[in-house]
Order: C-alpha cells, then sequence, then structure tokens
C-alpha cells in the first residue's frame, strides 16, 4: 500500500477496494467507540481568583460577584464565585501535552477518533453545538474533574467548510469531594479542507467598487478632516453658541459668521429611518438603513445604522457612533445600537413575561478580542490566532471560538438580568464564524417562565447576527428569586 493511495472514502486503502466499502470501513473504524468512557482526568490547577480576573477581562464582564471581594461577600454566595460560563476552562489542558486541546487528553475515546481523522486528512476542526448544564457555582480552591463519553461519530456530511464528520461527547465534572458541578456536550467537524463549497484560494469574487466619496468643499474640509481624526463634529455659533448641521456660512439662530464646531459625545438615538430597496449600488451592504440620528447635543444628522436589522429598529433606540474607512482615505460617520449598561440589581421573580425583549448589543470583532479570549479559555488552537495556519485548514482569518462566543452571550444576558441571576444552563448553536472586522450584534428575548416556590425559571432565546449571517443561536436557562438549593 503506498502512502499516495488516498481513495474517494478519505484514508488510505488498496488499489481496487470499492470506495463505498472503504468509506464504511472507516466509519465503522471511528464509530468503534462509540458509548465508552473513558479514564477520569483531574485539572492541573484549583479555580482560582487570578484566572477568573483574567477570563472576566476579555469578556469585559464586569459582575461583581465574580472579581469584588467585597460585594461577593455581601452577595448571595457569601464570597467570590467563577462565572459558570467558565465550566470547561478549568480542565482544558493548555500546551503542556503539545497537541490541540481537543486531544490532548490522551485517554479520552475521542482520542483515538481524532487520530484517525487527522490522518485521512480531516485536519480543520470547529465547534458547531455546545450545551452547558450548571448544578453547583464554583468557587476559588475547587479542583474538577472530567470524565468524557464519546456519543456519537456521523457518517461523512458535505458542508460549507468541506466534507468531513462530525463528533459529538459528553463531559460530566465533578469537583474534588465527588459532588456533580455541571456537564457539558459538545459537537464539533473535522473537515478536510478545500472540499467546502468554496476552498481557501478559490476567490472568483469581483473586486468590490469604492463607496461613492462625499462632496467636499472649503466649507466643508473641516467635517471631514475630523472623521479622519476620529471626531464628529458640529458647526457652532462663537457668538450665540448655537449648534447646526449640516454646516451653512452664518448661524441660522443670530445670523452670525463666526462659526466653529464643538466635539460630539458620539451618544445619540433613532428619531426616523428609511430603508432603500431600488436601485441597489454595488458598493453598499443591504438591507441598507439611512437614519436620522438625534445626537445628544440636541442636533439631529443623517447617517447609515449598521449592525442592526430593519424589524428591530424602533424610534430613540440608543446609538453610538463608530467609523468606517474607505478605500479612498475617507473616513465616514456611521451609527449602530448602543451596547447596553451593565444592571447593578437584579431583576426580581414576577418581574419578567414571554416577549420581554433584551437589549440590542453590538460586539465588534477584531483580532485583540479573538486571540486575547482564546488565551483567557486556555484554547491554544492554531486557527484561534494564526491567520496562517487557519487558511491553511479551510478558513479565510482565524475565527472566535466557542467558549468566547458562550462567554460573551453569558455576559450580556448576565449584564440585563443582573448580578445575582442564578443559571441553569446555556445551549448554543454556531454558524457563520466570527471573522476580525465584523461586528456580531446580540438580541433575544424572554420564551418562557416557570414560577415556583419563590423564583421564576426563565428562558431566554438567543441570536447572535454578523454580516454573514447568525453567528450563534441557542437558548440559556436563568433562576430569578429564591435560589433552589441555594447555589443551583
Amino acid at each position: 500500500m503506498a502512502d499516495s493511495d488516498t481513495p474517494l472514502g478519505g484514508r488510505p486503502g488498496s488499489a481496487g477496494v470499492n470506495p463505498g466499502e472503504e468509506k464504511a470501513e472507516f466509519l465503522a473504524a471511528l464509530c468503534a467507540q462509540v458509548g465508552a468512557t473513558g479514564k477520569p482526568w483531574t485539572a492541573r490547577d484549583p479555580v482560582s481568583e487570578p484566572v477568573i480576573r483574567a477570563w472576566c477581562d476579555a469578556m469585559a464582564d464586569g459582575n461583581p460577584l465574580y472579581t469584588s471581594p467585597d460585594r461577593a461577600a455581601a452577595g448571595p454566595y457569601g464570597g467570590i464565585v467563577a462565572p459558570p460560563a467558565m465550566l470547561q476552562v478549568w480542565t482544558m489542558v493548555g500546551l503542556h501535552l503539545g497537541g490541540p486541546p481537543e486531544r490532548a487528553v490522551e485517554d479520552t475515546p475521542s482520542a483515538g477518533v481524532y487520530q484517525l481523522l487527522d490522518d485521512a486528512g480531516f485536519v480543520g476542526v470547529v465547534a458547531t453545538n455546545a450545551t452547558y448544564s450548571y448544578d453547583r457555582l464554583l468557587r476559588p480552591g475547587h479542583l474538577l474533574t472530567g470524565t468524557q463519553t464519546l456519543a456519537e461519530v456521523s457518517e461523512e456530511k458535505s458542508t460549507g467548510l468541506g466534507v468531513g464528520h462530525f463528533v459529538t461527547t459528553e463531559t460530566l465534572y465533578t469537583d474534588q469531594d465527588g459532588n456533580r458541578v455541571g456537564s457539558m456536550t459538545l459537537r464539533i467537524l473535522k473537515f478536510r479542507p478545500g472540499t467546502g463549497r468554496q476552498g481557501p484560494e478559490d476567490d472568483t469574487a469581483e473586486e468590490r467598487p469604492v463607496r461613492p466619496r462625499p462632496a467636499t468643499n472649503r466649507s466643508t474640509d473641516w467635517f471631514w478632516d475630523g472623521c479622519r481624526a476620529g471626531q464628529l463634529r458640529i458647526q457652532a455659533c462663537d457668538d450665540c453658541g448655537h449648534l447646526q448641521h449640516p454646516p451653512a456660512v452664518r448661524c441660522l439662530s443670530c445670523g452670525g459668521a463666526d462659526l466653529g464646531h464643538t466635539i460630539a459625545s458620539g451618544r445619540g438615538t433613532l428619531y426616523s429611518w428609511a430603508v432603500p430597496h431600488y436601485p441597489q449600488a454595488p458598493a453598499f451592504d443591504y438591507p441598507l438603513v439611512v437614519g436620522l440620528v438625534e445626537l445628544e447635543e440636541g442636533v439631529r444628522l443623517v447617517s447609515n445604522v449598521t449592525g442592526v436589522r430593519p424589524d428591530q429598529l424602533n424610534v430613540e433606540m440608543p446609538l453610538e457612533l463608530h467609523w468606517l474607512d474607505t478605500d479612498d482615505d475617507t473616513t465616514l460617520h456611521q451609527f449602530r445600537p448602543a451596547a447596553p449598561r451593565r444592571r447593578d440589581s437584579t431583576l426580581a421573580a414576577g418581574e419578567l413575561e414571554v416577549g420581554h425583549r433584551l437589549p440590542l448589543s453590538p460586539v465588534p470583532i477584531d483580532t485583540l478580542l479573538i486571540v486575547s479570549t482564546a488565551l483567557a479559555t486556555r484554547d491554544f488552537q492554531d486557527v484561534h490566532h494564526d491567520p496562517d495556519a487557519a487558511r491553511a485548514k479551510g478558513t479565510p482569518d482565524i475565527f472566535m471560538n466557542i467558549l468566547t462566543s458562550c462567554g460573551i452571550v453569558s455576559r450580556w444576558i448576565g449584564d440585563w438580568a443582573g448580578p445575582d441571576v442564578g443559571w441553569q444552563s446555556i445551549d448554543l448553536r454556531l454558524g457563520a464564524p466570527n471573522h476580525p472586522g465584523d461586528t456580531m450584534t446580540l438580541s433575544g428575548s424572554v420564551t418562557a417562565v416557570k414560577s415556583a416556590d419563590g423564583h421564576d425559571l426563565v428562558t431566554v432565546g438567543f441570536e447572535g447576527a454578523n454580516s454573514l449571517g447568525t453567528h450563534v443561536s441557542g437558548t440559556a436557562e436563568l433562576v430569578f428569586g429564591d435560589l433552589p438549593g441555594g447555589e443551583a
């Protein structure tokens, strides 16, 4: 058998073997350990405050129960607790075994499956689903042990990323006393790079037209110079202080000719909007929202509103400024939904009804966020920090890992619910990847409320969408009011 013999089944084989039989044999080898449970593995280090703080820094999670000893001591748990979304983080093994995280624990039943898939050329990897259930809150000093069961290996599937197999594992987590603290069901796709709908080198898209440059003259150059400097300048009368936009040659209030400018804060609300449908210009992204934004300084200006679907718009929606750099040294002002503020007090039982909407939350995606959160979650997969490695494995750039998606969604829901909310579970499904240069906007609503014994069990349905589509969707279950068992 020559090393170069690679039949359609995806693994080396002998000449003359039926491709269908070869695939069946390969799948049988992959599924040989389905149902098997591996040896328990214990985290190298216990739960600790420095790791919690690093995670909160990367996720921008400001819940004081995670990082403020004084506030946590006065809270419902009497001290610092770890964010529930960190459940998987504590048993991530890092770099000490020299392999990627999903293969580093060699006694797990999935390790052999991943090795077979790698050997057959299915070297691309991406997480697709994760379900976390939380039984107990973790405190500094807890030492976790994980026990993995191989739940399922799919037959060969054709996906947008490439041909591959889905592998599903179930992991039970216990503390140093053997108490169950939570569980995780994780599904990943191992795929062969270059076999998807568009391979990494198959870039046949036409060059995008340059966005039209705004008309300028000596009377407005100061405004566009301000945009290039990251300043939204509003014309101000030096005589009476009147603000006006668009700029004029005289003050529209007192008629004075001495005009300067003030720098707007960039905060405002949506006064009105329109969504043009036809004709569509190639340089713009659609649907295109043209908004009339009322700045907190009192003037209004026309600007694109991004990071939000037209059906999510409403009058007086809080907006914040951001910038678009075009290809011709022009910087344009744009607005997106303002990031919601963290709630200082927790919603009480009885306050929520089905249909209650969570505030929209834009999450700018950049390289710093992707890399720093991957490090904070102890995920050293090269596809989350090395662009060349990511492209070699079938994606156009580095992308956000599923632990970060879980952490950001959990932080957003926690900011809305309040610091003392109890977490039961979160179920995530991943779709379009989060690449640098994009924005993911989180939205959601209450889909179910069950009341019992002084508390409400609330289900929140959520979605995080970027320019490629839906990145993450799923549900979370939260407890408001008296927490069952004190720490559920």
